[in-house]
């Protein structure tokens, strides 16, 4: 079996699925939803026309241009796990159908149904694989049947699981702001330097509100925060990578010292209740927003883009100067002057040295 297993490129592991699949299915839902959603934004703010208009009719539902890329998320996503997974192309392009079928089904939870079916899809196509001399038919029969039948089957379980777990979050926080604006914004925030997908993990939790504005201020504390602490070191280079790339660089870096990522910790721990309780920042665009921090202003994006939508839902009237000026400090001000202060006590105690932050 192990020979098998070995022959096919299946490897069951954390890595491989929780690490190399999530992230990837993160990207999936950023080429698909989060685009649909940035186009659409667009459209409506400047009354650009042609994104605005619906493009296509499908089945009596029109589409816009962004419209049609949101509608493709489960597709996007089920074939990125494919490619993170290296499937051969008959099981990648057979996981279309799988993606579309498991987010369908999934509901708000969606993102969580995609990323269990299409991994047990994706793993069962690659072991029949060039099995046969009918390989055309039988990969993408075994695959799309495989992934219909889980999507039929769990889909609709795990995306109620998802939601409502993302439901009580959210809830939470409304009820418990200080609290939970802590917890939301440091654990999102860790996850997000993680080799893990925070994005993915808003996402399949549908989190939005002030848990969303929560863990949006989280991300931001440990991306900015990282970037303006190892200015120092890595120059400009350093600041944009990690300041609207990833956090995540420093990973082999906190291996190395764990002690250089107390400051971007505590920073999340201030922020994130200043967020759901003085500013009462809530991030209501995609919930994939939630997870992305500064990484190409994603997190502001999805904040403004939830302003829209709730002036356009008649939710709120108004975007205010107290709404800006959260976003600013929130995202980008205070992570950029806390952490710098918080390292400067770490590096008088000893704990972090001049070197710990650099990027190779």
């Amino acid at each position: 079996m192990k020979e098998f297993l070995k022959r096919k490129n299946i490897e069951i592991s954390v890595k491989r699925y929780l690490i190399d699949a999530l992230g990837a299915m993160a990207q999936g839902l950023f080429c698909s939803l989060l685009i649909g959603t940035i186009i659409n934004t667009i459209g409506t703010q400047f009354g650009i026309g042609f994104l605005t208009v619906p493009v296509a009719t499908v089945a009596g539902v029109d589409y816009t241009v962004g419209g049609l890329a949101t509608a493709m998320s489960g597709p996007a996503m089920a074939v990125a796990i494919g490619y993170a997974l290296q499937a051969p192309p008959l099981v990648l392009f057979s996981l279309i159908t799988v993606g579309f079928a498991s987010n369908a089904l999934g509901g708000a939870g969606g993102p969580l149904a995609v990323l269990f079916v299409a991994i047990i899809s994706a793993e069962v196509g690659k072991a029949v694989s060039k099995e046969t001399k009918i390989d055309i038919l039988v990969t993408p029969l075994v695959t799309i049947g495989v992934g219909i039948a889980l999507s039929a089957w769990w889909a609709p379980a795990l995306g109620k699981a998802a939601s409502s777990v993302g439901t009580l979050i959210m809830w939470a926080t409304t009820k418990q702001p200080f609290i939970m604006g802590i917890l939301v914004s440091v654990i999102v925030g860790i996850a997000l330097t993680l080799p893990i997908s925070s994005a993915a993990i808003c996402a399949a939790l549908s989190l939005t509100g002030l848990a969303g504005g929560a863990a949006v201020a989280g991300c931001c504390a440990q991306m900015v925060g990282f970037a303006v602490m190892s200015f120092k070191e890595n120059k400009w280079g350093g600041l944009v990578s990690q300041g609207i790339g990833t956090s995540m660089l420093q990973m082999p870096n906190i291996i190395k010292n764990p002690r250089i990522w107390i400051s971007p910790i505590l920073c999340s721990a201030i922020t994130g209740p200043l967020a759901t309780c003085l500013f009462k920042m809530e991030m209501n665009g995609a919930a994939v927003s939630s997870g992305m921090g500064t990484c190409g202003l994603v997190g502001q994006i999805g904040v403004y883009t939830g302003w829209v939508n709730d002036i356009a839902a008649g939710t709120k009237s108004a975007i205010t100067a107290m709404d800006w000026l959260g976003l600013i400090l929130i995202c980008f001000v205070l992570p950029a002057v806390l952490c710098p202060l918080f390292n400067m006590v770490a590096v008088k105690l000893g704990w972090v040295k001049d070197g710990d932050m650099r990027l190779e």
